[in-house]
């Protein structure tokens, strides 16, 4: 008798569950049993894990779902949640979900581009982290614990609770969860200065894959080496970090100048590709490519793009100005385009929030989040682009409503760490990165939005980095390949989105992941995968 497929056992599980909701799933059940005879006392699993029965369920399913995209009757729900409210509670789980086979997916802060947080083909649970985020920071000796479920705003927050001349190189998202973020590199503002968030990881606590937790000390420094830019999803879950803060002038700087097309944004874009990574590391010059309407003229199309150069500069305006005289003197950059703030105002500044005296409980804000359907790509960038490659990327934006490009300029520190210090490999030779987001409001405009992204990302083929063509793990892209969903993935399968997020490190991730988790337990649709000769049941 033939073994029916993974696709149609879960088809059958998702129609048998929706037509039974008022029961418990077995497997349901026999977690809730299971989990409950760990804990101390017993009986008390309904404050943390919520089945599909649960009054909870969907509101904390959807809580930090940041893409639309994946509201949806069609995307896979989790069997359950659970929430820990301690360690002991992650590790019951694990030991749970392994008795009764079924795969595990944990979320921190939900900005997860594929949803494989919070999604999966196959009965899964989902560890949510949002009651684990407690913050302790030590100015004195310049470090942070922090948990994985706490979020960027909250741990910008409580260091300048303590002072104001430290920060954190890590994203300007303040929703962005801790946990993933820092497991997947961390680009932000401060990066070319002190590079990476995960550069800046002290120690870690994991639960592997036995239930145990190991620090940096237990887990050795392979694992230790693997969970800093390799995804920590692989390989285990990731409790918390320490975290190495950094000090910020008592007054930083921060611009935003645009320019439409008609204003010469191609020319000024043109120029800041050969400049932005040679800037003083002090200097952060981003720009960001969008779709805007074109109040220029009233002939033609009615349609223009805007770039902003977006910046902040460690020091006062006065330094500045001359720096950016004698490097950049197209930009026009003047006194009055500058602002001179605390550097936890510039957190509220590139997050889009006010600059106001109670601006900065905002950060503290869990359900802020983008409204709206998205996909995402990535890419690096490491010689100009060509002005007529511009011309044509910025024809391909001229025929969507609400593209939006992020170019983020490499250079300063990202220059003298080495390729293979943590597992983040994009470092010397990238002169920028390019995120590529494709917007939309309504659902039926997915595959249409979906269509043009593809296309753009071939489009720039001729103009990005080669051999791989390299992407950012923290932009997740299935289009780039996946797993397949037994947890028997080749290597040589593996290698399609491998090597463009991890190039030569790949391989030890590789290693790493046979040696902590030869099971293959801890899996998803691009997790790191196990040798053959390794790999068992």
């Amino acid at each position: 008798m033939p073994v029916p497929s993974l696709k149609i056992v879960f088809l059958f599980y998702a129609i048998f569950f929706s037509a039974c909701s008022a029961t418990l799933y077995p497997s349901q059940e026999s977690f809730v049993q299971c989990f409950s005879s760990h804990l101390q006392p017993a009986n008390v699993t309904s404050n943390f894990v919520l089945t599909t029965n649960s009054s909870d369920y969907s509101s904390v399913l959807q809580s930090s779902i940041r893409n639309h995209r994946f509201l949806n009757n069609s995307t896979p729900k989790p069997l359950l949640i659970v929430t820990p409210l301690h360690v002991s509670h992650v590790q019951s789980a694990i030991f749970c979900a392994k008795g009764l086979g079924l795969e595990v997916r944990v979320r921190s802060g939900g900005h997860d581009y594929e949803g494989l947080s919070f999604a999966a083909d196959v009965p899964f649970l989902i560890i949510d982290l949002f009651n684990l985020r407690s913050i302790s920071v030590d100015i004195e000796n310049e470090s942070a614990w922090v948990e994985s479920g706490a979020l960027l705003g909250e741990l910008y927050y409580k260091i300048a609770e303590k002072s104001k001349l430290y920060g954190f190189p890590a994203g300007s998202c303040s929703t962005v969860g801790v946990g993933g973020h820092i497991s997947g590199g961390g680009f932000g503002t401060l990066f070319r200065k002190y590079g990476l968030a995960a550069d800046n990881v002290i120690d870690a606590k994991i639960v592997d894959v036995n239930g145990k937790v190991l620090t940096r000390k237990s887990m050795g420094e392979d694992l230790f080496w693997a969970i800093r830019g390799g995804g920590g999803a692989s390989f285990g879950v990731i409790v918390s970090w320490k975290v190495r803060i950094v000090p910020v002038p008592e007054k930083v700087t921060v611009f935003n100048l645009q320019y439409t097309l008609e204003q010469g944004a191609s020319r000024l874009l043109h120029r800041w590709q050969s400049i932005a990574h040679e800037l003083d590391e002090d200097i952060f010059l981003h720009a960001a490519l969008e779709v805007v309407n074109n109040n220029a003229t009233s002939a033609g199309s009615n349609k223009t793009v805007r770039v902003s150069f977006v910046s902040l500069y460690l020091g006062g305006v006065e330094k500045l100005l001359p720096l950016m005289q004698e490097s950049f003197p197209e930009l026009g950059l003047m006194q009055e385009n500058c602002t001179e703030v605390t550097w936890i105002e510039s957190v509220l500044y590139f997050a889009g929030f006010p600059i106001t005296k109670d601006s900065i409980n905002m950060l503290l804000d869990r359900s802020t989040q983008y409204e709206g359907f998205f996909k995402a790509k990535s890419d690096y960038v490491t010689k100009p682009v060509s002005e007529t490659g511009l011309e044509g990327l910025l024809r391909i934006l001229l025929e969507e409503k609400k593209p939006l490009l992020i170019l983020t300029p490499y250079g300063g520190k990202m220059n003298d760490i080495s390729y293979s210090e943590i597992a983040f490999p994009h470092r010397k030779g990238n002169i920028y990165k390019i995120q590529y987001l494709a917007l939309w409001d309504l659902e039926d405009e997915t595959d249409q939005q979906i269509a043009w992204m593809r296309r753009l990302y071939k489009y720039m083929s001729n103009y990005v980095s080669k051999a791989p063509r390299a992407a950012y793990l923290n932009y997740r892209d299935l289009d780039l390949g996946r797993n397949n969903n037994i947890g028997n993935t080749s290597f040589a399968q593996a290698n399609n989105w491998g090597l463009k997020y991890f190039k030569n490190n790949f391989k030890r991730l590789v290693r790493v992941k046979t040696a902590v988790d030869p099971g293959n337990f801890f899996r998803n649709e691009q997790s790191i995968p196990v040798l053959p000769s390794h790999r068992r049941k």
